[in-house]
């Protein structure tokens, strides 16, 4: 499985994790994990991701290149200074703007805490057997599935979740459109270095698995397999990172 370095610096590095692809071992004894592929680009072996990626999605994941960097990233992303937009599609017309302050677990056996996503709807489609939406959503707070446990109760499932969404309409949207995985994908991330407090970052196209199925069910693509104007609904989430 091909994994592709978005950016690298003598601090860090950001890979493109493709949908089916643990980040690293733990729920899963995955013979392969990004983490593997991420020591590969280390002198001495050693990675370290300050962030987590859910298996069926895809997108960016930030490592750190030593143990001192990726305490000093992880401070920074709990700060607030790291930042990843996704986009999804979910069932039914989403309003324009979705603003979900819902306690969820941070572990799935733990006490529920604060969380927050804010969303906006990017485009609708007129698919059978029923409608649905592209969004993007910025999680404010970093919990376990919280993008796709705050649709679920916002009544918008995630099409392709097998844990939270509905299993008959996966089954149908893989059979009629070819979507055979989590239809979410962080499709922007930015970092500030906390040396320089410069930023770094950029928009990660979607992957032919999910861009392919959306293009037949009539959403506009871009030619960076991107929504139209994505960076105009990304500008309209706040808060912005600056």
């Amino acid at each position: 499985m091909r994994v592709e370095c978005l950016h690298e610096d003598d601090m860090m590095f950001v890979l493109n994790k493709p949908s089916g692809l643990l980040v690293h071992r733990g729920w899963d004894n995955a013979e392969t994990a990004l983490v593997d592929r991420a020591r590969e680009l280390t002198r001495g072996g050693t990675a370290h991701p300050i962030q987590r990626l859910d298996r069926g999605a895809s997108g960016p994941v930030l490592f750190a290149k030593s143990a001192e960097t990726a305490r000093e990233l992880s401070n920074w992303a709990r700060a607030g200074y790291c930042r990843k937009d996704y986009l999804a599609l979910v069932r039914g017309e989403c309003p324009e703007r979705i603003d979900i302050d819902h306690p969820i677990h941070r572990r799935l056996d733990g006490p529920r805490v604060e969380a927050r996503t804010l969303a906006r709807c990017v485009a609708v489609a007129q698919t059978e057997p029923r409608h649905v939406s592209v969004i993007c959503a910025r999680p404010l707070t970093g919990r376990l599935h919280q993008i796709r446990r705050h649709m679920k109760h916002a009544n918008h499932p995630l099409i392709g979740d097998g844990r939270y969404g509905r299993g008959d309409l996966n089954r149908a949207f893989r059979e009629r459109y070819g979507l055979a995985r989590l239809a979410l994908h962080a499709c922007s991330w930015r970092v500030v270095r906390p040396d320089s407090r410069t930023f770094v970052g950029g928009l990660v196209p979607l992957p032919e698995d999910l861009s392919e199925p959306l293009c037949r069910m009539g959403f506009d693509l871009d030619d960076n397999r991107l929504p139209r104007d994505l960076q105009g609904v990304l500008d309209q989430l706040v808060p912005r990172l600056d």
